[in-house]
């Protein structure tokens, strides 16, 4: 498998606001991260990165969500790197990876942490950057160079899902939306109507892609065989004594074993 890590440092956005329209994308993946964060039950749910931070999760069963970015912001409680996180074996319930693995300079190693720290059922859900939509083409375009959207690494959803499936987890559900180029301001927008006729029929070119993927730990058991040892040796007849009664003496005489198709003598 081909390594993700690379040496740059790509910029790291501080918000939303700092993307082409970043209020209309996050409005976008929120509400879909939303839809998806009913289903998990728990404890702990971390939201990791700063995008992460600013999406708002209404409908999660998790009420302690803890904030953790690798910079000081105004949502984040914890400051730590996405690479290395504070957080024990077995101890979270859920992950949100709003576009933190397209800013990150090593994605294998956050989604290693994320395998560390998530318990044995734990779920974790993942938006991105789709790189063959027309977001995915414009950024090599010489339009907005300043925009930190241009050092977005754009791994496309069937990598992600490759990742998360050496790691043993199993993608339960997979959502793409927005169909725009985020670096040039439309005319007009796609209605919510068009928006969803898009997302079914040309999946493959829209801009954003949303999944949500559950760990799987598989207990090992003990197999026992079914079949049994035979001994290597058998039982052979033995002689006896006995002993004979007061009158005869009490002597001990061998008590001969007859076998069978042979006489005694």
């Amino acid at each position: 498998m081909k390594s993700a890590h690379i040496k740059q440092v790509p910029r790291y956005p501080a918000g939303w606001s700092e993307l082409p329209a970043g209020e209309s994308l996050r409005e976008s993946v929120e509400s879909v991260c939303d839809s998806f964060s009913q289903r998990i039950f728990g404890y702990h749910f971390v939201k990791l990165g700063a995008l992460s931070n600013q999406i708002n999760l209404s409908q999660c069963a998790i009420h302690h969500q803890i904030h953790q970015s690798p910079r000081p912001v105004a949502q984040a409680g914890v400051i730590a790197e996405s690479t290395a996180l504070p957080y024990i074996e077995n101890s979270i319930d859920g992950f949100l990876l709003a576009n933190e693995l397209d800013f990150a300079q090593d994605p294998h190693q956050i989604l290693r942490e994320v395998d560390r720290c998530l318990t044995q059922s734990g779920f974790v859900i993942i938006s991105g950057f789709n790189p063959y939509s027309l977001a995915g083409m414009a950024r090599f375009l010489p339009v907005k160079k300043g925009n930190v959207l241009h050092d977005a690494r754009f791994f496309s959803a069937h990598r992600v899902k490759d990742w998360l499936h050496l790691l043993g987890f199993e993608v339960i559900e997979q959502r793409r939306l927005l169909f725009s180029s985020f670096f040039m301001n439309p005319r007009w927008r796609l209605s919510e109507r068009w928006q969803q006729k898009l997302s079914k029929y040309m999946p493959w070119c829209t801009s954003v892609y949303v999944l949500i993927a559950r760990k799987r730990v598989w207990p090992m058991t003990t197999i026992r065989p079914k079949w049994k040892l035979s001994p290597q040796f058998r039982p052979v007849g033995a002689s006896m004594y006995q002993r004979k009664s007061a009158g005869e003496g009490g002597i001990l005489q061998p008590d001969v074993t007859v076998r069978k198709g042979k006489s005694a003598t």
